[in-house]
């Protein structure tokens, strides 16, 4: 039979269909999220976001040279290479599968007693691995250039490598596997530290075959000392290493006057010559386990010496390179992600904790000219209480507080003023993080989900929750639903086969099954535990888990043996085996696949791509374009530092402004764009100096200049400063009225404004600053308006929050994707009249002649960020763009414009917000005459509110709690407008439908609506 050829070759073969399917698939360009930056670091060997992925940068720009100079091709080779590892990765599930379901069969036995047994183990490897191919959260990572798919891969070869072990663990040299492992593990933290999570199984493992009798007090003894060599490769080898290099360099550079990086040098000559020592004693002296310990640990490090890349590329000042961990120093605070904070796990407070008082803590160092300097102290605040267990704990000084504790009381239903109990604690445990972060995404891949909208504030909603299918028919879903691209109901066959998988392991094979759950509740349940999310993410996190949903697909496959087992009681071994098989093959792969392709086909999509271009083509020429979020950011450096799409425009990240790294960056060129005129010197903004500074109002009567402003807030005259209760003397923010007087020959010859907008100039800009505080960030910004002099361009993308514009919105107008800084005359009867205020003429040329459309018309499927948010962007500029046009008197460019947009995209409504501003495009279309499209896009918003007014009806029959009463409102809201419109554009027919349909919406919700 030939066990060994045909279980190669069945893995072979789980490899290449995973493959097959993952590049059929494949996202053609950048993805939206990580992947532009991911990518944009690959192909220029950047250094990207904490605590970084230096392997994964090195491997990407490996896969980048397969376009063969192609620039346009990067992205779509990067992607393959997590749609190769991802194959690589079910190809060692199935062996993973296959050596456990070998040990059910044959029960101690050498050979497999027939063809039935044989067919059971090949059998179960198929579907188990097959099954995992086609799983939600795995599949959605296979095709785009993220880290998760080969953190898999690293997860599925070291939990095999640990099955090859104990097969061989009697035989001359078998620890070369385990030292395989090792290596794996430490080429891993390059990529990711999820894949950290194995070292208790495989520990287990080891503990397991190397003792036979192991008991109870033994296990737990041996479980222990597992979670301690985790948190020594983890804190002790990852971080502590670096932690001692820093002192090492830190005595070296201050006491001993030495250069950079001499110190840190030296210790790493120093761990060198103690592995190389220890290993030496321990052959000297015949001990196995020392010598096994000490070579373990040093091909750990010759996997994590990969982090040599950070600091060599943060030195080379790569246009990306986050956080500049050029030193130790800085290296050991990128790792351990400092910036973002810490978070408390066994005691810290609730929301409602005050701060009591502040306490200094350690020095922070930073790298000066010739020696590391005191940047100031770090701050530990004290609460008025705490509490053993926090998981509601963002506090005072969290930057989204009022956000979370907001989210807190509305999830727990708790009463303004409530203070928060123990109990409320568990409940936030259990029904949010456990539930909601991480049962749902279980569910998700292994039961089915009714759609790919964000659901993490949802408990009945269908948006984003997960769903059999059994019972949906009675549930009268609407179409949006149903034909939705991510609906994918899987009637709980992969749930029930895994769960059946699990009980037989257990009944069968104790050890086994207990090291499979170890390896599903440390990539799962440990990891809600450990990160400790403390409200609303700003995305989905099943990715984090994918681990988890690996280990349940070897209880997949295993199902299969159980299943035949059952059948064997009526049936002959032969016809179970084979039945058993077939039936789960089918029931479980290829429902999986059936379901899940138009969910995961992102072959004929190039939103992100094309819509980062066309936030790039909206901007003048050489301008400063202000980003925020990753979605505004990531997939722009994309197409600028891959493709070289708009290199003159400086893309300046507001999240990261706050960095004095950051800032240095900015004052320097990049690519085609020229250093932004920042005119502070380093030692005004250096990390510890003006981080912060406050609003302290002197009564200054009018509005001050800009310039004058800035110089006082970095002055470093006594008198600019006052001092705190802690002795700090700081500067502060005098005002918040500004000024800016604005020289009309520097706006007209930098090309501003065109000529013939001469007469709309003001003399002068006056605007007040929104907040009591001036950070960093900020900071920059007020020198760049205050000394660019209108010879760069400003503007800011149009989805950043308003927040985050320094009050310059009156000043701000729509050209495209952005807004523009132009000193027009303020005209606040045309302001009132106006929904966006716009440079019609140049954003018409930007967004009708130069936008691309990213195949949204003739992309076989939508996923729902291009839906609910681009496409949402699309039909506000397009509105925007149309109204600012009317409003100039260029009526039939405005026609053109609603004429492009139905032309370019499809005609959709996704969700209540786009089908109001389809509503808006057919207004507008009504008032240029076209009645044809207004009426078309009315209908097409009538059959999106009827449909979901009907299913919130019938969610009122049976839960209230479970009507979307925002839709239920403003559906009505809408039916109410285009029946004016209707009527007043004399369309009676249309305008008797809608109001029959509101009256009659009205009354079946007249009871909600009270």
């Amino acid at each position: 039979m030939n066990y060994k050829k045909i279980n190669n070759a069945a893995g072979w073969f789980c490899f290449a269909i995973a493959t097959i399917t993952y590049i059929l698939t494949l996202e053609p360009s950048v993805s939206f999220w990580d992947c532009g930056e991911f990518i944009s670091c690959a192909y220029r060997l950047q250094v990207s976001h904490q605590p970084g992925y230096p392997l994964f940068a090195m491997l990407g720009k490996v896969f980048s040279l397969l376009s063969l100079g192609d620039h346009t091709k990067v992205a779509y080779f990067t992607n393959m290479m997590s749609a190769i590892a991802s194959g690589a990765t079910i190809m060692f599930l199935y062996w993973t599968i296959t050596a456990l379901a070998k040990k059910l069969v044959l029960k101690g036995a050498n050979e497999f007693a027939d063809k039935n047994q044989l067919m059971l183990v090949i059998g179960a490897g198929l579907v188990g691995a097959l099954a995992f191919t086609f799983t939600d959260t795995f599949w959605f990572s296979a095709v785009e250039t993220i880290v998760f798919a080969l953190s898999s891969l690293c997860t599925a070869i070291v939990f095999w490598a640990i099955l090859k072990w104990e097969a061989q663990a009697d035989d001359a040299g078998a620890d070369k596997w385990i030292v395989l492992i090792a290596y794996i593990i430490g080429l891993s933290i390059g990529i990711h530290l999820l894949n950290l999570l194995t070292i208790p199984a495989v520990a287990m493992v080891y503990y397991f075959r190397r003792n036979n009798k192991a008991g109870l007090k033994g296990g737990i003894v041996a479980f222990l000392i597992s979670i301690v060599i985790l948190g020594l490769v983890q804190f002790g080898i990852r971080g502590y290493t670096v932690y001692f290099a820093a002192w090492f360099d830190f005595f070296f550079v201050n006491s001993l006057g030495m250069g950079f990086g001499s110190g840190a040098i030296a210790f790493l000559l120093l761990l060198v010559a103690l592995l190389a020592g220890g290993i030496w004693y321990s052959i000297r002296h015949k001990k196995p386990i020392l010598n096994l310990a000490l070579v373990c640990v040093t091909f750990i490090y010759f996997g994590y010496s990969s982090f040599v890349y950070i600091p060599i590329r943060a030195s080379a000042n790569t246009d990306l390179n986050n956080s500049h961990p050029d030193n130790a120093f800085t290296l050991y605070g990128y790792l351990n992600r400092i910036q973002y904070g810490e978070t408390p796990l066994l005691s810290g407070p609730y929301f409602d904790a005050k701060i009591t008082d502040e306490k200094e803590g350690g020095i922070i160092y930073r790298k000066g000219e010739t020696r590391y300097e005191n940047a100031g102290k770090k701050v530990d605040y004290v609460y008025d209480h705490n509490t053993f267990l926090p998981r509601m704990w963002s506090t005072e000084s969290d930057p989204y507080y009022a956000q979370n504790v907001q989210f807190y009381k509305g999830w727990l239903q708790m009463a303004d003023g409530q203070a928060p109990t123990f109990s409320d604690n568990l409940k936030w445990l259990f029904s949010w993080q456990m539930y909601q972060m991480y049962v749902r995404y279980f569910l998700w891949n292994f039961v089915g989900r009714y759609n790919e909208i964000d659901g993490q504030q949802s408990t009945t909603d269908i948006n984003g929750n997960w769903t059999s299918g059994i019972f949906d028919g009675g549930k009268h879903l609407p179409k949006s639903v149903v034909n939705g691209t991510n609906y994918a109901p899987l009637y709980t066959l992969p749930f029930a086969l895994g769960l059946l998988g699990a009980f037989y392991h257990f009944k069968r094979r104790k050890k086994d099954a207990l090291i499979i759950a170890l390896l599903f509740f440390f990539t799962g349940i440990a990891i809600v535990l450990y990160v400790n999310q403390n409200a609303v993410q700003p995305r989905e996190r099943d990715y984090s888990y994918v681990g988890s949903f690996y280990a349940f697909a070897i209880w997949m496959g295993l199902g299969v043996l159980a299943l035949a087992e059952l059948a064997r009681i009526k049936l002959n071994a032969r016809v179970a085996a084979i039945g058993s098989f077939a039936l789960c093959m089918i029931a479980v792969p290829v429902l999986l696949a059936c379901k899940e392709w138009r969910g995961h086909d992102r072959s004929t999509k190039l939103i992100p791509h094309d819509m980062a271009y066309n936030y790039l083509i909206s901007c003048p020429e050489n301008a400063i374009l202000f980003t925020y979020g990753d979605n505004d950011t990531y997939s722009l450096w994309y197409d600028q530092e891959v493709e070289g799409v708009r290199p003159d425009v400086r893309i300046v990240c507001l999240s990261l402004f706050s960095g004095d790294w950051y800032i240095h960056q900015m004052q320097g060129k990049m690519n085609a764009s020229a250093p932004l005129p920042i005119t502070m010197p380093y030692d005004k903004y250096k990390e510890g100096v003006r981080d912060v500074l406050y609003f302290n109002d002197e009564k200054i009567p009018g509005s001050v200049e800009v310039k004058d402003v800035f110089d006082f807030l970095t002055s470093d005259d006594a008198r600019t400063k006052v001092e705190y209760q802690n002795g700090d003397k700081l500067n502060f923010l005098p005002t918040k009225n500004l000024k800016l007087t604005v020289n009309a020959s520097d706006v007209l010859k930098n090309g501003v404004i065109t000529p013939d907008q001469k007469n709309r100039l003001a003399d002068t800009m006056e605007w007040k600053y929104p907040s009591n505080y001036v950070t960093k960030d900020n900071l920059a910004m007020l020198d760049i308006v205050a000394h660019n002099d209108w010879k760069r361009p400003i503007c800011f993308t149009s989805s950043m929050s308003p927040s985050s514009m320094m009050g310059l919105q009156p000043y701000l107008y729509k050209e495209g994707f952005v807004y523009h800084l132009i000193p027009f005359k303020q005209d606040t009867a045309a302001d009132n009249n106006r929904i966006t205020k716009t440079n019609a003429l140049v954003m018409y040329n930007n967004v009708v002649n130069k936008f691309k459309f990213g195949n949204y018309k003739t992309a076989r499927f939508l996923d729902n960020i291009a839906t609910t948010q681009f496409y949402l962007n699309m039909e506000i500029t397009f509105s925007d763009l149309t109204q600012g046009l009317m409003q100039e008197g260029h009526r039939d460019l405005a026609l053109k414009a609603i004429h492009k947009f139905d032309e370019q995209m499809p005609d959709i409504n996704p969700d209540i917000d786009t089908a109001a501003q389809k509503f808006f495009l057919a207004q507008s279309a009504y008032k240029l005459n076209d009645k044809e499209l207004g009426t078309k896009y009315f209908k097409s918003v009538d059959n999106f509110i009827t449909d979901q007014l009907d299913y919130n009806y019938n969610q009122l029959q049976s839960n209230k709690e479970a009507v979307d009463t925002r839709t239920v409102q403003l559906g009505m809201q809408l039916l109410n407008s285009m029946a004016d419109t209707a009527k007043n554009n004399q369309q009676p027919d249309l305008s008797k439908q809608l109001l029959a349909q509101l009256n009659n919406y009205e009354g079946k919700f007249a009871g909600l609506m009270r």
